[in-house]
């Protein structure tokens, strides 16, 4: 998990560094990898979703990431969940 959790910081760190372009019509927070590990490991199940490419993804991610490259989102936005957490990495 530590190669994971080092991946998942860096791209928290890319996301981070993009500011949207505008407001979300839902509140945006950022939550630390370590955050993540901690409601992970109390048995909370958010719905995580690794944006990177399909390659990158199946060399390695999160135990329960669902793979969603960044290009595909706008054609996927119906898979996102309003109504619980989603964290994007």
């Amino acid at each position: 998990m530590r190669r994971g959790a080092m991946i998942a910081l860096a791209g928290a760190v890319l996301l981070g560094a993009a500011a949207p372009a505008a407001p979300p019509d839902h509140p945006v927070q950022y939550i630390k990898v370590d955050e993540l590990k901690g409601m992970l490991d109390r048995g909370a199940r958010p719905d995580v979703i690794d944006v990177r490419t399909t390659g990158e993804y199946d060399e390695v991610h999160i135990r329960g990431a669902r793979s969603m490259p960044l290009r595909s989102i706008p054609q996927r936005i119906a898979e996102i969940p309003k109504d619980r957490l989603v964290v994007f990495y």
